[in-house]
């Protein structure tokens, strides 16, 4: 959880998975797995939301909550660049290593 945590911690003050979890009322892996699906569906077509409430199971109102907490429609997309960002950064230094440049 800490990778989200970090990047949450960039687009929000005081909003960790933990203490999303306990403003929610949901356990931090629902919220961690919310929170991921939010990233995913974030940029694709069809409401985010309802797209993180299918591929999670948790209720769509819970989702929403969560998007309010962390800020809204605006920081889910700074929240899905950072997210995609660090992913593609940790590939890189992994094809580094693969191939001696680390």
């Amino acid at each position: 959880m800490s990778i989200l945590d970090g990047i949450l911690g960039q687009i929000t003050q005081n909003v960790g998975i933990a203490n999303l979890a306990n403003k929610v009322g949901l356990s931090p892996e629902h919220v961690e797995s919310a929170v991921q699906a939010l990233a995913k569906f974030h940029p694709m077509e069809g409401d985010t939301a309802e797209g993180a409430a299918s591929a999670t199971g948790l209720p769509v109102d819970k989702i929403r909550e969560i998007i309010g907490h962390i800020g809204g429609e605006g920081s889910l997309g700074r929240f899905s660049q950072l997210l995609e960002g660090d992913a593609l950064g940790k590939l890189g230094g992994l094809a580094s290593g693969l191939f001696g440049k680390n």
